[in-house]
């Protein structure tokens, strides 16, 4: 009988389920990327009803893809920029802002969406009370979180309107999955306070708190 090397062989496997392995989680990422915005809010921005337009202030008009402000977790301490629009470009960059919902500081229900694998992949850390600070042009604005759910990928009551003010943010879950994950990971927040943007930033005083 024939010997072969065990060494060799044993070695190359490993480097061939290596190679393996890589591939899988690039194409992952790359797919996400491609594909961000329906990933993140399936659906619901062709098939859900948006939230409907709340009087705001206008600084200027908004269009996608410009910057918004900037989103601070105080959770993670972490400061986050947000982009209109939740389109790969968009995602890309930081956070996105849904178009079909209010600006933030509006009364109704403010929608932002992040890759599970980047700017939201701390989501699950966060706890009831923690607070959200987004300092905009128009104002700083502070949510407390009030509660999260995991919803399915094509559940509309993420995007539906609200009486209050009201801050979602949307992200994949599960948060290690290897494809399309199925499932979404919603944080639901009510805003507490409103100050005028020439305000000391409250995202500033909490890293400072902490």
């Amino acid at each position: 009988m024939r010997k072969y090397p065990i060494l060799p062989i044993i070695s190359a496997m490993l480097v061939i389920a290596g190679v393996v392995l890589v591939g899988v989680s690039v194409a992952q990422k790359v797919e996400m990327n491609a594909n961000s915005g329906s990933y993140v809010l399936p659906e619901l921005a062709f098939h859900g009803k948006p939230a409907e337009k709340s009087t705001q202030i206008a600084i200027r008009p908004i269009k996608r893809g410009d910057y918004l402000g900037t989103l601070f977790i105080a959770g993670i301490k972490k400061t986050i920029p947000i982009y209109e629009g939740t389109e790969s470009e968009q995602l890309k960059k930081g956070i996105g802002h849904y178009e079909g919902s209010v600006q933030p500081g509006v009364k109704d229900n403010s929608i932002l969406a992040g890759h599970r694998d980047s700017v939201f992949s701390q989501l699950g850390k966060l706890k009831v009370g923690e607070l959200l600070v987004i300092h905009s042009a128009s104002g700083i604005y502070t949510y407390k979180i009030s509660h999260f759910r995991i919803v399915k990928s094509d559940d509309r009551t993420v995007i539906v309107p609200t009486k209050n003010a009201v801050l979602t943010l949307s992200t994949c879950y599960p948060f290690y999955f290897i494809g399309p994950a199925p499932k979404r990971f919603i944080v639901s927040a009510n805003l507490i306070s409103t100050r005028n943007a020439g305000a000391t930033s409250d995202s500033k005083a909490l890293s400072k708190k902490a």
